[in-house]
């Protein structure tokens, strides 16, 4: 029965995804792709139900997105002593009105001084309605180094987007890309919110057909969001619960990384812990933080622990071991396991990989 149940789920989903003219493989072609795919562990976005018809990039492990002031040489030197996962020289919030010029001219600078090490490097630029977006992407395109990601805040229109493809791709004119850029952009408002689905559509389609980026990821900046909508922020963030819902849901639709907000009191290490255990169980896979000291706190509550590692491990050569000898839907560790489990478990063992890598 439970076989048949499944066979039907994945007919329907086939049936669901030709008809967006996406390829699909009947049933045992699936399964084989889907065993292929476990083996390949440490590649591939975060999957779903249908990830495998996409195309799969190596996963870049996000999960403390720290800030550092672009104006602050100083404190842009500590970052290859910080062993963070991924590091944003800032443009925008960070730095002062009177300091943008400095700030893009230090980054620029220090995308080729720094040794990054692990840590992927990125650069923030300034809105595209503050008008200070294309001299920030023309300044930092002139060094020798490109920064791994561009992370475009205040996003709230499809229009935004397509203005900031073709300052980028004014910056980037004469220039060899070695390999693509990745976007993240940001929800900080009502109207961005509620675009969120046409911004990512549009982004995706852009990606495809420019060839300049692929779209990574979404940030939530939650303090401009309460601004906008007139909510006050409390210590257990009820206020943002749909917000953050809906952007883990559109994240995930399109096979995106999702960044949860900022714990504001940076000296609450415990307070700290307890939202970014949260923000993981809600399918954020990594949050912002403002301090160093933030940063040991948040990337152990988005990883996962020896025993879930271990338990997915299992359960993917358990997985491997039936689908070879023909069988279909097995119990592990006394329940019974269908696809889906089998995908979560995938994931466990891909996003421990690519941090152990």
């Amino acid at each position: 029965m439970k076989g048949t149940l499944n066979f039907k789920r994945m007919l329907s989903l086939t049936r669901h995804l030709q008809k967006y003219k996406i390829h699909c493989l009947s049933y045992s072609q699936l399964n084989h792709r889907w065993l292929q795919q476990i083996h390949k562990v440490g590649h591939g976005r975060q999957l779903s139900s249908c990830a495998d018809t996409m195309v799969s990039n190596v996963y870049t492990p996000r999960r403390a997105v720290l800030y550092v002031p672009g104006s602050d040489d100083r404190k842009l030197q500590k970052i290859t002593g910080l062993d963070v996962d991924c590091a944003v020289m800032d443009c925008e919030d960070g730095v002062a009105i009177n300091r943008k010029e400095e700030a893009r001219h230090t980054i620029r600078k220090m995308l080729d001084e720094l040794d990054f090490g692990r840590t992927e490097c990125v650069v923030r630029v300034n809105s595209v309605d503050s008008g200070l977006m294309e001299e920030d992407l023309k300044v930092i395109f002139r060094a020798d180094r490109m920064p791994q990601a561009i992370m475009l805040p205040k996003v709230n229109s499809p229009q935004e987007i397509y203005q900031f493809t073709e300052n980028l791709k004014e910056s980037l004119k004469g220039r060899i890309q070695k390999q693509k850029l990745q976007l993240i952009t940001f929800v900080e408002s009502a109207i961005g919110l509620i675009n969120l689905t046409e911004i990512f559509r549009n982004t995706t389609e852009l990606s495809n057909s420019e060839g300049l980026f692929d779209l990574a990821g979404v940030v939530f900046g939650s303090d401009d969001f309460c601004a906008d909508i007139g909510a006050s922020r409390t210590a257990d963030a009820t206020e943002l619960m749909y917000a953050r819902q809906k952007i883990v849901t559109c994240a995930k639709a399109f096979r995106l990384q999702a960044i949860d907000l900022v714990y504001i009191n940076y000296k609450d290490l415990d307070g700290l812990e307890k939202q970014s255990l949260d923000g993981s169980n809600m399918g954020f896979t990594g949050k912002q933080v403002i301090h160093p000291g933030q940063i040991p706190v948040v990337q152990r509550a988005f990883s996962p622990s020896p025993d879930r590692v271990e338990w997915a491990t299992q359960l993917l050569q358990a997985f491997s071991h039936h689908t070879q000898s023909g069988k279909g839907a097995f119990t592990f560790h006394g329940a019974m396991i269908d696809m889906p489990l089998v995908l979560q478990a995938r994931n466990i063992v891909q996003l421990a990989e690519a941090i152990k890598s």
